[in-house]
């Protein structure tokens, strides 16, 4: 049986929360206040190689389940279908960030994956995409170009 996170998991997970809210709060000293003294501010740009923080895992997680989408068949096997059931399962189980992990499990109960078909799957994943993009304060995408977006290229051509 999972447990629900508490608000102390994601004050110390790098991937819980934005890297500058993280250094934040991992820089209090004992008596908990902030510790400048080894400060990594605006000053000093973030190393490319740094663990992923929240929205960095967010973004890339993102774009590969939006590219698994693209790529799953138009028509699929039974199986085909089952295994992305199981997928979505197994990630929501094992993604890093609790709070994110809980709100995906919640919302696979309420809207199941549509394993039917590459649109449905595509156009659902895009309905998840912006149901959580509404909740953090981020712009909706246009579900109609999820295709041209992730699996196709833009109709410009300036992904040739």
């Amino acid at each position: 049986m999972s447990r629900r996170p508490t608000p102390l998991d994601n004050e110390q997970c790098r991937q819980c929360q934005p890297f500058k809210d993280y250094v934040k709060k991992s820089t209090k000293n004992k008596e908990g206040e902030r510790d400048d003294s080894h400060k990594s501010s605006g000053d000093t740009p973030r190393r490319p190689d740094c663990p992923l923080d929240r929205e960095e895992l967010g973004n890339k997680s993102w774009g590969l389940l939006h590219t698994i989408a693209a790529k799953y068949p138009e028509n699929p096997q039974p199986k085909d279908k089952t295994t992305m059931r199981e997928f979505f399962t197994l990630f929501s189980k094992l993604y890093p960030c609790q709070h994110c992990a809980e709100d995906l499990k919640e919302d696979l109960l309420k809207n199941p994956p549509r394993t039917e078909s590459q649109e449905a799957l595509s156009q659902w994943l895009c309905r998840l995409h912006n149901r959580v993009n509404v909740k953090i304060g981020k712009e909706e995408f246009d579900c109609s170009k999820v295709n041209e977006r992730w699996r196709d290229g833009w109709a410009d051509g300036s992904c040739d």
